[in-house]
């Protein structure tokens, strides 16, 4: 069960959830296979003569390669983004728990920042800021404006709620 179900009150429920966008995935596979590739390019191409240093390099391309593939599905696997009806959830970490919620009554403005990449493509980062100094970024995530309209829904739920 994920930590947005368990932390549910009573009478909330997810609205949706964010997902990271398909190129996150993408960076993080090439961070492997280009050096992989480049290493078999090597052992097959190479002249004897430099096979074995640029064999080392190589190696030591595909061992950064897979540095960066983990830490990047890492933190992908142990990120969780989420709207309820009652807040918006951003929670990371596996061993150690980081959390940042704003109610969603709280919620004064959502900023979507998509490059001509993220338009193109259908990514972005969002900001949302609520009352006081509270903040939480979102990064890279698929259908942000998806997102900013599923928190507009919550608001319209949460305030059916209140009347």
């Amino acid at each position: 069960m994920s930590y947005i179900e368990r932390s549910l009150g009573e009478g909330e429920k997810v609205v949706i959830r964010a997902r990271f966008h398909w190129l996150y995935n993408l960076r993080a596979w090439l961070a492997i296979v280009v050096p992989l590739v480049l290493l078999i390019a090597v052992m097959i191409y190479a002249d004897e003569m430099v096979r074995e240093g640029l064999a080392i390099f190589a190696v030591a391309l595909l061992v950064a390669g897979i540095i960066i593939f983990f830490s990047m599905m890492i933190h992908k696997w142990t990120t969780e983004i989420g709207i309820t009806s009652h807040r918006l959830v951003k929670k990371t970490g596996f061993i150690s728990l980081k959390t940042a919620e704003v109610a969603i009554p709280n919620i004064e403005g959502v900023r979507v920042n998509q490059g001509i990449w993220g338009r193109i493509f259908g990514y972005g980062t969002l900001r949302i800021e609520g009352t006081g100094d509270d903040s939480v970024d979102i990064p890279n995530i698929d259908d942000p404006v998806g997102f900013r309209r599923a928190i507009e829904t919550a608001k319209g739920l949460n305030a059916a709620e209140r009347n």
